[in-house]
């Protein structure tokens, strides 16, 4: 395919540079990892929407996890799988397709941040404010941070994919297994000063925002339970934050990796591979943390198992 074709709406990905041997292992590996985030993320939801019990702010602003997790997915995993499959020259996707695909990629990635930004505060009051909890944490509360959460992450995506589309392109080949911004506004020969500007704006902006309110709200939450006595306010501050923690620190490390080995050109097939390991990994294990370490999910999932077994005597 000509690599210098004046705004054309057919693009050829680059995708994984794999060795015979390793296209069916890849792929094996990659099919069952969609599955499980797909099974699990799938589970979870509906058994907080189904248990009444489970009608807590915590679980219901849990539950943009998971359908984060199995949108952004869902739209860059069944093109990968497809692309390992065949060759090159026929790894084909139109510029339409590719745009959708970096604006739902890049949501991810953000509104995986915003999300578990909300969460922090919703874990901050009923550490902090536990008599207020009630008043604070209403269906309202819940509505407005989610809303809050999803509105500006499209926001900033929305404008970082507008000034991607406003130029013109001269190159059809995605130097990427899927399709980024990045890669997109490579495709043109303009100046793009602008793009990088605000990428980088963008990061700092979203990671202070982030690690900045995490640091602060665990700082206060610590705070809290070090001059408190309670040893059930600890425990319960231990058993939720802990959980809330580790989604944030394997999602905050998948990310730095991707970010950091763009500086290093020469390694960018280890790039690419964290990038796509970065939807797969969080994804996988969101469900099976906030299951293990939840009393509430177990115990309903106990109910539900008990339930069935009953139903099926």
């Amino acid at each position: 395919m000509e690599n210098h074709t004046l705004n054309s709406f057919t693009l050829q990905l680059e995708g994984l540079p794999l060795s015979k041997d390793a296209i069916y292992p890849v792929f094996s590996f990659f099919f069952f990892s969609y599955l499980f985030i797909i099974i699990t993320n799938v589970g979870i939801a509906v058994l907080v929407f189904m248990d009444k019990s489970l009608h807590q702010p915590m679980y219901l602003l849990f539950c943009n996890l998971p359908f984060n997790d199995i949108v952004g997915n869902s739209i860059m995993v069944p093109r990968l799988l497809s692309d390992i499959l065949h060759p090159p020259s026929e790894r084909l996707i139109t510029y339409y397709e590719c745009v959708v695909q970096a604006f739902t990629t890049h949501m991810f990635g953000t509104t995986s941040h915003t999300v578990l930004m909300i969460m922090a505060f919703d874990r901050y009051v009923a550490i902090c404010n536990p008599l207020r909890y009630s008043s604070i944490m209403t269906n309202r509360m819940v509505v407005r941070l989610t809303v809050s959460a999803w509105g500006v992450a499209s926001v900033l995506v929305g404008i970082l994919l507008g000034l991607t589309i406003r130029l013109n392109r001269c190159r059809t080949m995605i130097m990427n297994p899927y399709c980024d911004n990045p890669s997109v506004f490579k495709l043109s020969c303009e100046d793009v000063t602008v793009n990088n500007i605000y990428g980088l704006m963008f990061t700092v902006v979203l990671l202070t925002s982030s690690i900045g309110s995490i640091v602060l709200t665990y700082s206060k939450i610590t705070f809290v339970c070090l001059t408190s006595k309670s040893k059930s306010l600890n425990s319960k501050a231990l058993k939720t934050c802990s959980t809330h923690l580790v989604v944030y620190l394997i999602m905050l490390v998948s990310g730095f990796i991707v970010i950091i080995l763009h500086r290093f050109p020469q390694y960018s097939d280890y790039r690419k591979l964290s990038a796509i390991l970065f939807h797969i990994i969080p994804g996988s294990l969101n469900p099976i943390i906030y299951g293990v370490q939840s009393a509430e999910i177990i115990k309903s999932l106990s109910r539900l198992f008990r339930s069935n077994q009953v139903m099926a005597k």
